[in-house]
């Protein structure tokens, strides 16, 4: 045989092997993208549920049309950190109408509801964190004022859920404790150390409260030894554990350990949102709230308030096991829950009923808090 002939024989042989394995290659990646979301699958999502949300929201009044005053507060924050993991301004004027607007409703973001007052603390905390107007922070510092005013000795402590002062549960608590934190952690001074020892202080009650039940989990409130709501009583009343009542905690006792460094913060942290992610779900990991299908105004926010705290202990002290849990909840969110023009419904693993500001909101929290990790990780 000719050399040249030989040559070209060595070369069609080299190119074949090198085209099979590029083709095996091609092929392999095909298939891991079969089981794997692109890179901006979680984003590209969430822009296109955002767009949706938008569309309640109301410019004359700051708030969101379909839900609720608190609920708005929800929907402000994760506008906030959609815009975060976007790098983008689009919204701060979103921001910036609310904080006047809201107003009008309740000057001062304040009503008779501590907890009320909890979240827009955190909205506007949250808020300052993306934007660095002062304003923002000033006013959380003002919702904590009253916030610190709900507190007494009644049950050794704790704040009271509203102004009426008949029932001590644990949602205002965790908020107490996450707005104190997270204060702690953007101040400095006395001032610092102000809302530090609120912080620890409100943990060590909570943690001695009866709250968090023997499984890991938080039930609802404080009442008397018949567990009757609205009573005054300092017995863990054995009421539901609603999911949001597992995720507001978390976040606190992220804020706190960042200035505390206290090992103890993270690892009660991951214990509770190791029993949420293994009590409060369905054969297929998808989180649901006892309330479903029809959780009214309150009960349809509650799980993309845990899913958005459990992203914080996640990015912190990360565990496989709950960036898994956040990415199966986004894919049958998007999968399962969705209806028309990227409306999202409140039942995760669906069938999509129906959708408000409320639903939107909750299901955002894990596309967004999905795609953060996505960025992280």
């Amino acid at each position: 045989m000719r050399r040249s002939s030989k040559i070209h024989i060595a070369l069609s042989l080299a190119v074949s092997l090198l085209c099979g394995c590029a083709l095996q290659s091609a092929n392999n990646r095909r298939s891991t993208l079969a089981f794997s979301p692109p890179v901006n699958t979680y984003l590209e999502q969430s822009t296109d549920a955002i767009q949706s949300l938008q569309g309640w929201y109301t410019p004359s009044t700051g708030l969101y049309q379909s839900t609720g005053w608190w609920n708005s507060a929800n929907a402000i924050t994760v506008l906030v950190d959609y815009a975060r993991i976007k790098n983008t301004k689009q919204y701060t004027p979103v921001f910036e109408n609310t904080f006047i607007e809201a107003q009008k409703t309740n000057p001062g973001f304040m009503n008779n509801f501590y907890d009320d007052e909890g979240w827009w603390a955190l909205a506007w905390i949250d808020a300052y964190d993306l934007t660095r107007n002062t304003q923002y922070l000033s006013m959380a510092e003002s919702i904590f004022a009253d916030l610190a005013g709900g507190w007494d000795d009644t049950c050794g402590g704790g704040i009271w859920w509203s102004k009426d002062r008949r029932y001590k549960n644990a949602i205002a608590n965790e908020l107490f404790l996450s707005v104190a934190a997270h204060l702690a952690n953007r101040t400095s001074g006395n001032v610092h150390r102000r809302y530090l020892n609120w912080g620890k202080k409100e943990w060590t009650w909570f943690l001695a409260s009866g709250l968090i039940n023997e499984k890991g989990l938080v039930n609802d409130g404080l009442s008397n030894s018949q567990g009757k709501a609205g009573s005054v009583g300092c017995v863990n009343n054995g009421r539901t554990t609603w999911s949001y009542n597992q995720g507001v905690v978390l976040g606190g006792l992220v804020e706190l350990s960042s200035s505390t460094h206290d090992l103890s913060l993270p690892q009660t942290a991951r214990r509770i949102a190791r029993a949420a992610i293994t009590l409060l779900v369905d054969g297929d990991g998808i989180l649901h709230d006892s309330c479903e299908p029809n959780c009214g105004a309150d009960g349809v926010q509650f799980k993309g308030i845990f899913v958005r705290n459990l992203v914080l202990l996640d990015k912190k002290f990360p565990r496989p096991t709950f960036k898994s849990f956040v990415d199966t909840n986004a894919d049958s969110v998007w999968k399962n829950a969705q209806g028309k023009n990227f409306q999202l419904g409140q039942n995760w693993s669906g069938p999509f009923n129906a959708g408000n500001a409320g639903s939107q909101t909750s299901a955002l929290d894990v596309l967004v808090g999905a795609a953060m990790l996505q960025n992280t990780n």
